[in-house]
């Protein structure tokens, strides 16, 4: 099924060809680094640089069939394609000198495409915010209406938590950005330090301080766990698209292509199924983060429990928040916004959202907090049962016209009073 998600760049990162490729630079630059040593004649390590390659077809014939190791039947095919040279292949070296360095380089490729992708959906974001800055909308608390938003302070919040992510990513993308050649156990027993500081520098890694047989997965841990949050932030913006997008409220609507269909059996329908999937994904890059962290607590200085389930989890989670990224910027750029509609909704109570106004008002007057609290809980509550207009209520209640004439009450129903610190919030998010 994760073919499905899979987009071309992201997908050549997770190839066996890619991973193949990465140990064989990894085993050259160790020749190269026993050259530099005196310990390989320099006419070897330049013979496997010219001749050194690998089939895949065939890693995988003898992995199955005799090796059952993939590093021995990735070793014995390359010698394959060497003389007399491969006996200086893998020299002091343990397996996860080679497949933790070449993972390394393919989380690295991975964020590199994953932070272009945020950096895409940031910019939709700001258009959106931008476009939609005094575009009133009905702000909301627990599903409920609370007081008048603007459609484009939301998007600056999306934009802001984007950034956020942004910054999330980059400090993963440090974490994992280190290197080990350390041999069997970590240390270097069989294997001159400068071998690992060669192949590192070759490789623009970091040699880890101290290692095990592998690199920590602490590290890699960082980076499944920021996956896992991406994917929440845009969980949480499709949710809200969704949410908009319900018959009821109707302000927002993600794409809907001509011929598309939304149900077999009700024609009518235009169903958010992009946010949806969305959110249903997030859920699945949530679930392998928590794999990451079962593997951080290996047994001495390694165990196996991590290495079959990141062959899975760490591709996949890769895969599918390239895959949900796009889509969400897809959505972004094309959603269809409904401003007459938000209008509808904010007049749809009969003006109880502005009733915090008219509660500071009246303290202003001299009544407690508790006191006017009571006196326009009184008027909101028979408005909201008998649909009945709060602003008629209000004028024509005697207690709360005893303080407050009837263009005060009236002003406080002003829509632009909610604005006015909009331009500020933006400059304070970098939108100006």
């Amino acid at each position: 099924m994760i073919e499905r998600y899979t987009l071309p760049r992201m997908g050549a990162v997770w190839t066996a060809e890619n991973r193949f490729q990465k140990w064989l630079d990894i085993e050259i630059l160790a020749c190269e680094a026993h050259a530099e040593l005196g310990i390989v004649p320099k006419e070897m390590a330049q013979a496997i640089r010219q001749k050194a390659t690998f089939k895949v077809e065939r890693i995988n014939e003898l992995e199955e069939k005799k090796t059952k190791h993939d590093v021995i039947a990735f070793l014995t095919n390359v010698a394959e394609s060497l003389g007399d040279e491969s006996r200086y292949l893998h020299l002091g070296m343990t397996s996860y000198d080679v497949v933790d360095n070449a993972l390394v380089l393919q989380i690295r490729e991975a964020c590199d495409i994953l932070l272009e992708d945020l950096a895409g959906l940031k910019e939709v974001l700001k258009t959106k915010a931008l476009e939609h800055r005094k575009t009133v909308m009905m702000g909301r608390t627990h599903g409920v209406h609370a007081e008048p938003i603007t459609f484009g302070l939301k998007m600056a919040l999306w934009f802001d938590e984007t950034k956020r992510n942004i910054e999330r990513l980059k400090q993963a993308r440090a974490t994992i950005a280190y290197g080990k050649i350390s041999g069997a156990v970590g240390t270097m027993a069989q294997i001159d330090p400068f071998v690992e500081e060669y192949v590192c520098r070759k490789l623009g890694l970091n040699p880890a301080p101290v290692s095990s047989q592998i690199l920590q997965r602490d590290r890699h841990a960082q980076y499944m766990t920021t996956l896992a949050i991406i994917a929440s932030s845009l969980e949480k913006f499709a949710t809200e698209i969704r949410n908009l997008q319900r018959t009821e409220i109707r302000e927002v609507e993600e794409p809907f292509a001509k011929g598309q269909k939304g149900s077999s059996a009700m024609p009518h329908k235009r169903n958010p199924i992009l946010c949806e999937r969305i959110s249903g994904l997030a859920r699945v890059i949530r679930s392998n983060a928590f794999v990451s962290l079962e593997n951080v607590a290996l047994w001495h200085e390694r165990d196996l429990t991590n290495s079959a389930t990141e062959r899975v989890v760490i591709p996949d989670s890769s895969i599918l928040l390239n895959y949900v990224i796009t889509k969400f910027t897809h959505v972004m750029k094309n959603l269809t916004v409904y401003p007459e509609r938000m209008r509808h909704n904010i007049e749809a109570t009969g003006g109880i959202i502005f009733s915090q106004s008219i509660l500071i008002e009246l303290v202003k007057k001299g009544l407690t907090r508790e006191e006017a609290y009571a006196l326009v809980q009184e008027n909101a509550m028979t408005s909201w049962q008998q649909t009945s207009n709060f602003l008629e209520l209000l004028l024509g209640d005697e207690k709360i016209r005893s303080y407050l004439s009837e263009d005060e009450i009236r002003a406080c129903f002003n829509l632009d009073h909610h604005l006015k610190n909009i331009d500020y919030l933006f400059k304070r998010t970098g939108l100006g």
